[in-house]
């Protein structure tokens, strides 16, 4: 039997039910009727033996409230327990870097090997941290400065690394790396301190605490004596009649260290300044990497000792008739020396009655005024106060102790060589000194003949320093 269909409209329920399109009380009542139908503009229907089967329906549909909280917190509290089993470790990976480079000095020999095994251990730090550092700006900004650092110390990609892992054995006969490693188990990154000590001139010296001093000391002295290494230094009159000396003769004891090395000695004279030890040899210890050896950079006039078993440094130059000193040793093994030891000059100072300056101030000598009466013209002085002080400010435009330290020598002397000598020895105090703010030491004010010119010069000083830092 055909059940006849119902007209559009004309009920859409059960029989017994109908239903109608209220008609509308206002513009937005049909926007509302369509809502009601969950998005189909269809007739309004109000059922009311259908409207709880259609109500059962929904809920059966939709999941419960707090099942969907649970399950959405599930998720959140998952992605954040990720990312704390994954960080991004960026900030590791620099921090081990800084701490395997801390102690390096460019100028030192073996620099570029040992930074160049630092870049690769740090690059390879970012390749593992590759995937969950993909967003941070950070990790991409190490990654090119990486490459930076490579291509300007012309580093390879493949090559020895270091180790930040504690449990490494380090080299017994590299200091720091036996630092490094007693560092780590200690819980401590802060690298080695270093001392720096220098004689130049006539002569001047600058002790490890930085004290600047000249002195006349004739004869042979020790500088440095302890456990580990002796320097020794003559000087003699440069002039007859003055009580001022420089350096003619320099000897230096590397003692015999555990397996790295056996005693080894340095000599220099005047016009002889050799690339070898006294045995003849130029280096101590076995392996491809010598634990010391000695590196000539100018032949018969400045020569560079390495002993990596100490973490020591030394330069050794001639200029003009005279010879120079620079060291830079770690504090620790500079203060390691018996009581009977103490008289060495760059621990100590000269005594007092060895010394010509007066608390660092020089007493300037004016054309050959500090020489007495009889002394021969040619020991005295050609240059004027003035001239002399042109002549060190071409080499050295700031009027610091090494600036006035080269007039002094010029007024005493008349020998140039002296000029170059205060320039060399300030820049192997840029070198191996380790601390940049005590490059350069100034004498206090109310320094005899150029106390107020350094008091304006002071204070030109401090305006540059706070204009550019």
């Amino acid at each position: 039997m055909m059940r006849k269909k119902r007209k559009r409209g004309e009920g859409g329920g059960p029989p017994g039910c109908s239903c109608t399109r209220p008609a509308a009380a206002s513009p937005l009542e049909p926007r509302r009727a369509a809502w009601t139908g969950m998005g189909r503009a269809g007739p309004y229907c109000a059922c009311a033996e259908e409207e709880p089967q259609q109500q059962q329906r929904r809920k059966q549909r939709q999941p419960p409230p707090l099942l969907g909280l649970l399950v959405g917190l599930g998720l959140l509290l998952h992605a954040g327990d990720c990312q704390l089993q994954t960080p991004c470790r960026i900030q590791k990976c620099t921090t081990d870097f800084v701490s395997l480079t801390s102690h390096l000095n460019s100028a030192i020999d073996g620099f570029d090997l040992e930074f160049c095994k630092a870049l690769r251990a740090y690059s390879a730090c970012t390749t593992r941290n590759s995937k969950v550092c993909r967003g941070n700006l950070v990790y991409h900004s190490a990654v090119l400065g990486i490459s930076d650092l490579m291509s300007q110390r012309n580093c390879s990609k493949d090559g020895p690394t270091s180790s930040t892992n504690p449990e490494v054995i380090h080299d017994p006969c590299n200091y720091s790396g036996r630092q490094g490693g007693r560092e780590q188990r200690g819980g401590e990154q802060t690298p080695p301190t270093y001392y720096f000590c220098g004689l130049f001139g006539d002569p001047h010296l600058r002790t490890f605490k930085d004290h600047f001093q000249t002195c006349k000391v004739e004869g042979a002295w020790p500088l440095i004596d302890n456990n580990y290494l002796s320097v020794q230094v003559t000087n003699v009159p440069v002039v007859a009649g003055s009580s001022a000396t420089a350096t003619n003769k320099i000897t230096i004891i590397f003692k015999s260290y555990q397996d790295c090395t056996d005693q080894k000695v340095y000599q220099a004279v005047t016009d002889d300044l050799p690339a070898a030890f006294v045995d003849g040899t130029t280096s101590g210890g076995d392996g491809d990497t010598k634990s010391l050896r000695i590196v000539e950079r100018v032949s018969g006039k400045y020569v560079e000792m390495h002993a990596r078993y100490i973490g020591t440094t030394v330069f050794v130059r001639q200029l003009g008739r005279y010879l120079t000193l620079a060291i830079r040793m770690p504090k620790e093994l500079a203060m390691a020396y018996e009581e009977s030891q103490d008289l060495q000059l760059c621990v100590n100072g000269c005594p007092s009655s060895e010394r010509i300056d007066d608390s660092g101030h020089l007493p300037l000598p004016v054309m050959g005024q500090l020489l007495p009466p009889g002394a021969s013209s040619q020991s005295r002085s050609v240059y004027t106060l003035e001239s002399a002080t042109a002549k060190c400010h071409e080499k050295m435009p700031l009027k610091d102790l090494y600036f006035y330290s080269c007039i002094f020598d010029l007024l005493t002397t008349g020998d140039a060589n002296f000029t170059a000598a205060a320039h060399s020895a300030l820049q192997d105090v840029e070198v191996l000194h380790p601390r940049k703010e005590r490059w350069h030491i100034f004498p206090n004010n109310g320094a005899g003949d150029w106390g107020s010119e350094l008091s304006l010069h002071l204070g030109l000083v401090c305006l540059m320093l706070v204009v550019f830092l």
